[in-house]
Order: structure tokens, then sequence, then C-alpha cells
């Protein structure tokens, strides 16, 4: 649905999002790309990936719950939806890092392969997230043109209904 919200509060409700693209596509992807290549020489840059990831997830989570009580009812909204994807992707690298606990625990304790336990790391780990980064950068690159658009998904009206707000085209 469209409401009417003012380009203020249409360019705060892009925010979140701008966060969240932020961390997938800045962190996520080159900056890990690009720590990648000096990993031999420098580990440093590689474990800023994981710090800053966690840095930029929980300000969005704190932020969210404190966007219930200081935040319009549009800007709410949109960090609402913005943490939802961010514990979705909190949950998938949970995943990836309980399947790279069990490959080492594969590893040391029970004398698996070296290439078995980067196969089952790969696999059942690394590739879920992957598709996750994509579809998430998909939905949220989505959700960052609705904010500019004054548009919400149908379930955040649900969830947070405002009688006061006017709709202009559902």
């Amino acid at each position: 649905m469209k409401f009417e919200i003012g380009e203020q509060e249409s360019k705060r409700a892009k925010i979140p999002h701008e966060i969240f693209l932020t961390n997938l596509v800045g962190n996520h992807i080159l900056w890990f790309i690009a720590s990648l290549g000096l990993v031999r020489s420098y580990w440093q840059p590689l474990a800023l990936v994981p710090l800053v990831s966690i840095l930029l997830l929980g300000f969005t989570l704190w932020r969210a719950r404190r966007a219930k009580e200081i935040d319009p009812w549009y800007v709410m909204c949109h960090w609402q939806i913005c943490a939802a994807r961010s514990r979705i992707f909190i949950m998938m690298l949970s995943l990836l890092s309980f399947i790279s606990f069990l490959g080492w625990v594969g590893y040391t304790y029970f004398g698996m392969k070296q290439v078995a336990v980067m196969a089952m790391i790969g696999g059942a780990g690394v590739l879920p997230v992957m598709v996750t980064v994509l579809v998430l950068i998909l939905m949220e690159s989505d959700a960052l043109h609705q904010a500019a658009l004054q548009k919400l998904p149908d379930r955040m009206i649900e969830r947070y209904p405002n009688p006061d707000i006017q709709i202009l085209e559902e």
C-alpha cells in the first residue's frame, strides 16, 4: 500500500535498508573478497568482516527496538522489516558457525579428511549463506525502493496497524 508520507520521513525509512545492504554487499561480498587476497600476509582485514557484521547487525536490532518508541509509524515499520531480515541473516551465520564447528570436531577428534571437512563446510554451510545473501540483497533493494515510493507490504500494516495514516493507493 502507498501512504501519504513526507519526503523527510521517506528518507529516514531508507536508512535501515541502506545499513543492511552496506553490510551484505560492502562487507560480506566486497571487503571479504578483497581481504581473502591478503589473508596469507595479513589476517586482520579478514577478521574485520565478522566484527563489522556483528556491529551492524547488533545496531540494526537495537535501533529497531528503539524505533518502536521514538520514530514515526512509517519509519518504525521499515526498521522492523530490516530487523526481521537481520535475524534471518544471523540464523544463517549461526548455522555456518555450527557446521564449521562440527567440521573442526570431525577433523580433530574423529579423523575426517580435510577434503571431506571442507566439502561439508562448503556445501552445508557456505552455500546456504551465499544463497541467503543473494536473496536478502534482492529483498532489501526492493524494500529500499518501496521506502522511496512511500509503500509498505500488507503484512506490516496487519502487524503494526495505524488508523491515522492516509492511504493513497491499495
